[in-house]
């Protein structure tokens, strides 16, 4: 007799959901439920042959809280507040790491972690939970990557770069070794950052600097 794998919730039927549905499919861990999503417009249509269920209520009302949780939301400081509601509910989470991804043997990725194609992360890197690891992205050896962060596809973290909570690493950016990026951050695509950025600032360019620095 065939097993039957545990089901999982996808949360968010946008362009991102529909990457972690494929990356559940490849890992074959676990099969999809459906997903859920806040915009009722979506409700009853299908994402990639999987219906959106609802909206947050019918997690209780239907009982499917029971089943572990992908947050498919780039936005960070969405991503936690969904996180915080979902868990004063009961829920739990679940990773997803495409078959292609290369980690480490002693990296340690946090609950809720999303980690795409191509993705590269070197011997004693920590990603911490609900992070997003984009398509293509390097994170060096002994990266912190702390909770709610979004590193971008293609970005490249040199080694000991340390990124705070909920900030996001855009597209194609290059971070210089030892170089600290402070919570809630923006680092522009491209952007080639040499030295530390501090917490709640946008830094474009090369070399990368505060948005407030070029007026």
């Amino acid at each position: 007799m065939k097993h039957q794998l545990s089901g999982v919730l996808i949360y968010g039927a946008g362009g991102h959901g529909k990457v972690v549905a494929d990356i559940v499919e490849r890992q074959a861990q676990y099969r999809i439920v459906g997903f859920v999503d806040d915009n009722s417009q979506l409700w009853g249509k299908e994402l990639l042959g999987y219906k959106v269920l609802g909206g947050l209520p019918i997690l209780v009302s239907q009982g499917l809280a029971r089943h572990p949780i992908v947050i498919a939301i780039g936005d960070n400081r969405a991503r936690k507040r969904l996180v915080l509601e979902l868990t004063a509910i009961g829920c739990t989470f679940t990773s997803v790491i495409h078959p292609s991804a290369q980690i480490a043997s002693n990296v340690q990725v946090g609950l809720g972690a999303m980690v795409m194609a191509n993705v590269a992360i070197n011997p004693d890197a920590k990603i911490g939970a609900h992070v997003i690891v984009n398509t293509g992205a390097v994170v060096e050896h002994d990266c912190v990557i702390h909770d709610f962060v979004h590193i971008s596809p293609a970005a490249v973290l040199a080694g000991n770069v340390v990124v705070k909570e909920g900030s996001h690493i855009g597209m194609g950016c290059s971070i210089l070794p030892g170089v600290q990026i402070g919570a809630y951050s923006i680092v522009g695509a491209g952007a080639v950052v040499t030295k530390n950025i501090a917490a709640e600032v946008t830094a474009v360019g090369i070399p990368a600097k505060p948005l407030n620095m070029f007026e």
